[in-house]
């Protein structure tokens, strides 16, 4: 596909390419069993439903800056964001666009986390469907960095290197020898986060048509792809030794203290040039944004109850988040759909009056 890159990506400290050494075992599958009628009806939902690039419509001006002042950003800020001093218009339109490409920019780095992880996923499962769909998902994966990547060089002035803590957490992904981590710290927890991140733009950014229809076929994917994981992983957790329990355990609390960390908003402060000793605990504490966090938490946290990871020290880790309130609620093989924390929705019902962000039960419906 062929695009003008107006604005070539950020490159973080690193440089433009990062070396990261791992070891997996290559496993091959001479049964070709295909016993996981599920996993196979994902497979071929996926094959079914595939999409390009090109059926998007990249005609579309995309302006965020003149709809953050069409939908008076500056009050949104000031009176609903209760920021730490009051923002003039034309600040509160460049925290609007900038947050905006921070969100889509890490966006962009997870899918190419996913395209690696998937493809190591192919290598090292012992089950033929399961490679399989992770084939399947390696192509939907390579489509979506394509998306993404031609949106914020093509569309938007501004765009943000890959977050620390996300960095982190994927080099730990990719490291492992262990085939299940890779399941699980990308399936179930970045592609978890993601697709409840993706569900946010569908409140925040309802008048932009072409990130619309992008989020709307990303979303049908990574549901796909969050249920893919725990099917894969639900029976091979119900047994294991306890030291091989404790030890996805461990790595469950440090990925999820990386994911609620790459969430906040550091890197567009310091841009901006905004005192981070002010606005970080703003970030940390408004409302607004806490929901917003931990709406990306609700389908992570059933899911892990599913697979039988909600430990003690999980829930703990969980508690201190004020995340284990959605530990009752749907996982993502009973339910795709993503609802926002009640006090997000009121939150936005006060500010748009009688308009309703979401469909008419305030929950945000995905359908794969």
């Amino acid at each position: 596909m062929q695009y003008l890159q107006r604005n070539p990506l950020a490159m973080p400290r690193g440089g433009a390419f990062r070396s990261v050494r791992s070891t997996i075992s290559t496993i091959f599958d001479w049964q070709y069993a295909l016993e996981e009628r599920k996993l196979m009806a994902l497979y071929e939902k996926g094959t079914r439903l595939q999409w390009r690039a090109e059926d998007l419509d990249w005609s579309v001006d995309v302006d965020i800056e003149r709809m953050a002042r069409e939908n008076a950003t500056d009050d949104f800020m000031n009176d609903v964001m209760k920021a730490p001093r009051r923002l003039s218009m034309d600040e509160a339109v460049t925290f609007r666009l900038h947050s905006v490409a921070f969100m889509l920019s890490q966006f962009l780095h997870g899918e190419q986390g996913a395209l690696v992880a998937s493809a190591r996923i192919v290598q090292s499962v012992p089950w033929e469907e399961a490679k399989f769909y992770a084939a399947n998902q390696v192509a939907d994966e390579a489509r979506h960095v394509e998306v993404y990547h031609r949106y914020l060089t093509e569309k938007l002035a501004v765009n943000y290197p890959v977050h620390p803590d996300l960095q982190v957490l994927l080099d730990q992904i990719v490291e492992d020898s262990r085939w299940d981590i890779t399941y699980l710290g990308m399936q179930i927890l970045v592609e978890g986060l993601a697709l409840a991140a993706f569900g946010t733009m569908r409140i925040t950014m309802p008048n932009e048509p072409l990130l619309m229809d992008i989020t709307e076929r990303i979303m049908a994917d990574e549901a796909r792809h969050v249920a893919f994981g725990v099917l894969s992983l639900a029976k091979l957790y119900q047994g294991g030794s306890s030291a091989e329990r404790r030890e996805r355990e461990e790595f469950v609390i440090e990925a999820i203290q990386l994911l609620h960390g790459r969430l906040l908003m550091d890197p567009v402060f310091e841009r901006l040039g905004w005192d981070l000793s002010v606005w970080r605990p703003w970030n940390e504490q408004n409302a607004f944004q806490k929901g917003f966090r931990q709406m990306m938490f609700t389908k992570i946290v059933p899911n892990l109850k599913r697979l039988g990871l909600l430990s003690p020290q999980v829930r703990e880790c969980l508690a201190g988040l004020d995340l284990l309130r959605f530990e009752d609620g749907k996982d993502s093989v009973e339910e795709p759909g993503v609802a926002p924390p009640e006090e997000l929705i009121a939150l936005m019902n006060d500010y748009l009056g009688t308009g309703e962000p979401t469909n008419a039960d305030g929950s945000l419906r995905i359908v794969p």
